[in-house]
């Protein structure tokens, strides 16, 4: 699974996440290869993004990008989806809301940065509802290999550059090859306390 850095400072951000607490939400599904304290290593199913790219400062394409995103998982899509008849027969414009998932996760992609939310595992390529805001695409990400570094604390991005100097430094003894950008990966609503928080900088590899 590929990503790297976000901060996400809305209100909307807050409400949502802060929903973890009282449901479960999604995530990925992968299987521990490997464990040495806080690094796994882990084979990750294929799965579907909608993403967005925002030029900028990590907080300011965070905060853009969320508000996009948030918008087409709500109902900001064009879905075909067929619903059975009942009485009343209403008419209004509407799309398919989409149900959270975790993380939320950010990369950096030349000058700007791509962030994105998982779709559920029920949808496809195929099957997830297209964006109407053209700034948001559907992309499927094929099975992988992710060498991850899990830890706690603030969001700050010393923390995750800090953090990915340590499990570049663990691929390398476990001779492994990197073959894309670095992620960072946040699970926690903001208000959750900062040595609760799930925190996770995941970069993707193969065998040397």
């Amino acid at each position: 699974m590929k990503l790297s850095g976000k901060i996400i400072h809305t209100g909307l951000f807050f409400f949502f996440l802060g929903m973890g607490y009282v449901m479960a939400i999604e995530e990925a599904k992968y299987s521990v290869v490997k464990k040495e304290g806080a690094m796994e290593l882990r084979e990750y199913d294929e799965y579907v993004l909608a993403e967005t790219e925002i030029s900028g400062s990590m907080e300011r394409a965070s905060n853009q990008a969320f508000r996009l995103l948030f918008n087409y998982i709500s109902g900001d899509n064009r879905s075909q989806a067929k619903v059975a008849m009942t009485a009343p027969v209403s008419q209004q414009p509407a799309g398919e809301k989409i149900s959270m998932t975790t993380p939320v996760s950010q990369e950096r992609v030349g000058d700007a940065w791509a962030i994105s939310f998982m779709m559920p595992a029920s949808f496809t390529e195929a099957t997830t509802p297209l964006p109407t805001d053209s700034r948001v695409k559907i992309r499927a990400v094929p099975a992988r290999k992710m060498a991850i570094i899990r830890y706690s604390g603030r969001w700050t991005s010393e923390g995750y550059t800090n953090h990915k100097i340590k499990l570049e430094q663990w691929i390398d003894s476990q001779g492994l090859r990197i073959t894309g950008e670095a992620i960072w990966a946040r699970f926690n609503s903001p208000y959750t306390p900062w040595f609760m928080r799930r925190n996770e900088v995941q970069i993707p590899v193969s065998d040397a």
